[in-house]
């Protein structure tokens, strides 16, 4: 959209047919809004989110608590708002072509070569190739599928902590439609929030062993039912905010999950969302990310379009990107990195509860961390205010 609204040729290569389920938690944070105004996309987006999320809250064993969520500090709207990614990204994708964007929808990336002209994409169009001519390429296909692209991540050997992910939407259920809450349970983390036309989603990511243990446990059911189990008997918050709730549909899964900060910029290609970096799910950040490290990129590739032309100045455009990147997402990275393990260490989880019972505004703080109050905008109107 972005681009497209700046006068640039644009397609846009999506391997799946929209609307389409995704594993996601679906918070978004206020910190996107003024990106949806500037848009004008904000008004179809509120009409079809799930309630403003005031509280943070946490469900570990017996233990339930709230805090305030903090108020965005850039933003008109101070709290975020869940919304299903068969809704978000249909909207995002049909303003897109809306703006001009050329939608190739299903098709697979085939094969991508460089040349002195840019790039050269062949594009497999229900069977069909085709060939598309760019001048740059943006990669935004997440973290963890391997494919055909240089940017793709490869496979790697099994680990023990692999974490997978998990996630369905539940329909009568008795969670505080304010409250977001952070599930804690052996072996993994997760959380809930009431999300469009009065669905609770509950996502979660659970260790590769933990999985294996509950797969030999529970041999009738599936991995999913198995885990949903799993945390029921071990959070008591979620288990009574689902004990008149229904799986609507059917969960969705997805991994291993890859947290980590990766390049921003390889052979030529820029990296954003997941696959620059993933931030753990814990801290409910990704597709707040993801469109706000576009919304960096964009602003740097039309207000140095010259430099965006190639040459040297891609190089020094592509260093400044990975830098206001790093400045406005790593933190949150090493923050749910952090949160994430203290998560699943149960010694260390007994040793923090009691602190969490006294000072319970201790998850307002976290809720800061993970970078709920403040957007990128600012760090990156000052780096390229002397060329927007």
């Amino acid at each position: 959209m972005l681009l497209a609204k700046a006068g640039w040729s644009v397609a846009v290569v999506e391997k799946s047919k929209f609307p389409r389920r995704k594993v996601c938690g679906e918070f978004i944070s206020a910190t996107s809004f003024p990106l949806f105004h500037r848009l004008g996309i904000a008004r179809q987006f509120f009409e079809q989110a799930g309630p403003e999320v005031r509280e943070v809250g946490l469900f570990a064993g017996e233990t339930v608590l709230t805090s305030a969520m903090p108020g965005s500090k850039n933003s008109d709207e101070l709290w975020g708002r869940a919304l299903g990614r068969e809704h978000l990204d249909t909207l995002l994708l049909d303003a897109a072509a809306a703006a001009g964007a050329q939608v190739w929808q299903p098709c697979a990336v085939m094969h991508l070569q460089r040349d002195i002209e840019g790039f050269t994409c062949t594009v497999s169009n229900r069977g069909t190739m085709v060939t598309l001519q760019a001048g740059i390429v943006i990669a935004a296909h997440g973290s963890w599928q391997p494919g055909s692209l240089p940017t793709q991540a490869v496979h790697r050997l099994r680990r023990n902590s692999d974490l997978f992910a998990f996630k369905a939407h539940f329909v009568d259920c008795d969670l505080k439609r304010s409250l977001m809450p952070l599930l804690i349970f052996p072996g993994g983390y997760g959380g809930m929030v009431q999300s469009d036309n009065d669905r609770v989603s509950l996502s979660c990511c659970i260790r590769r062993d933990y999985l294996r243990r509950l797969r030999r446990e529970f041999r009738d059911i599936n991995a999913a039912d198995a885990v949903l189990k799993h945390i029921k008997a071990r959070c008591d918050g979620a288990r009574e905010a689902l004990a008149r709730g229904r799986v609507e549909k059917t969960w969705l899964a997805a991994g291993p999950i890859q947290p980590g900060i990766r390049k921003r910029y390889l052979q030529g290609i820029f990296l954003l969302g997941n696959a620059a970096g993933e931030a753990h799910p814990i801290v409910a950040e990704g597709i707040s990310m993801a469109m706000q490290s576009a919304w960096i990129l964009c602003d740097y590739l039309v207000g140095r379009q010259q430099d965006a032309l190639g040459g040297t100045g891609l190089e020094i455009l592509a260093k400044d990107y990975s830098a206001t990147w790093r400045e406005g997402f790593a933190k949150r990275i090493h923050a749910a990195a952090m949160f994430a393990h203290l998560a699943m260490r149960p010694a260390t989880s007994a040793m923090l509860l009691p602190l969490l019972k006294l000072f319970p505004k201790i998850l307002t703080l976290g809720a800061k961390l993970s970078g709920k109050t403040k957007h990128v905008a600012l760090a990156r109107r000052l780096r390229v205010s002397g060329t927007m």
